[in-house]
């Protein structure tokens, strides 16, 4: 008998398109907060993930209303002007500006995997205990997904609490140089058929071609909604596109007639996780 696809473990036909569709940086800024939580509950979007350690993660939680919230694995801080750092002793996951590396190119240099995962352990802990019904894990920037010794930790995490995880489908494994897909599948930790892990702010034109050619199977789209305020616009050019995720999720008819005309049926991850755990 041949191994049920992940679209029939959720219950769907072989070859129905489900579409995740979620946010990421929840709890990094206060227009991410707003931002991400109008996407979830006047817009489409179905999931988003929290950063335990930035600045606004208290102001998020306090915002939580059982939504689909899963765990954004933080050990990086990419803004020159905004910085945050670990919430665990990690002298190896400190740059010399204060806070987490501002790369992931320095993260991998610098940072000890022990200290990764006594960090990105206390995070989802720390969601837990904040009263988050955490649905999966979601590395900030891929920091810890590509990399043998800190995917380790990532798939450690995810046995341990049972949690579905985001992985690239756009990176090879011979690109990443192990099978990262094949290691998780073994370990039965699910994760979604389709992810494109492309970071640049903006989302409109990736996610309207992701829904133009959707493929069967379970296909993540991200965004990072958030609303226009003179706090994001201060980081400099890169809210722009924040705020137009903003537009697109929350107003504009244009993202829900691409929904519509995909056939797409759209799903959180808690669905995976009930999978996972079943």
């Amino acid at each position: 008998m041949s191994t049920p696809t992940l679209a029939e473990r959720l219950g769907y036909a072989a070859d129905a398109k489900l579409v995740i569709l979620s946010c990421d940086d929840l709890g990094a800024f206060h227009a991410a907060n707003v931002g991400v939580y109008d996407a979830l509950r006047k817009g489409v979007a179905t999931c988003a993930s929290l950063m335990v350690p930035a600045p606004w993660a208290k102001h998020a939680v306090l915002n939580y209303d059982g939504d689909d919230i899963g765990v954004h694995l933080t050990v990086n801080s990419e803004h020159e002007m905004y910085r945050w750092g670990p919430l665990t002793y990690a002298p190896s996951l400190q740059s010399g500006e204060g806070g987490f590396p501002r790369t992931v190119d320095d993260l991998w240099e610098h940072a000890d995997s022990a200290e990764v995962l006594r960090e990105c352990r206390t995070q989802v802990s720390r969601a837990i205990e904040w009263g988050i019904d955490v649905t999966h894990l979601a590395p900030h920037l891929t920091a810890i997904t590509v990399r043998p010794q800190f995917f380790d930790v990532y798939l450690e995490l995810a046995a341990e609490f049972q949690l579905p995880i985001r992985l690239p489908s756009t990176i090879s494994e011979a690109q990443a140089g192990f099978p990262f897909r094949k290691l998780a599948a073994e370990e039965g930790v699910v994760f979604p058929d389709h992810f494109d892990h492309d970071w640049r702010e903006g989302s409109r034109e990736r996610v309207l071609k992701s829904f133009a050619n959707l493929q069967p199977g379970v296909t993540e789209i991200h965004v990072q909604p958030c609303i226009d305020t003179p706090e994001i616009r201060a980081l400099g050019s890169v809210a722009s596109g924040w705020i137009d995720d903003y537009e697109l999720v929350v107003n504009d008819a244009s993202l829900r007639n691409a929904i519509a005309s995909s056939g797409a049926v759209m799903i959180g991850y808690r669905a995976l996780r009930d999978a996972m755990r079943a």
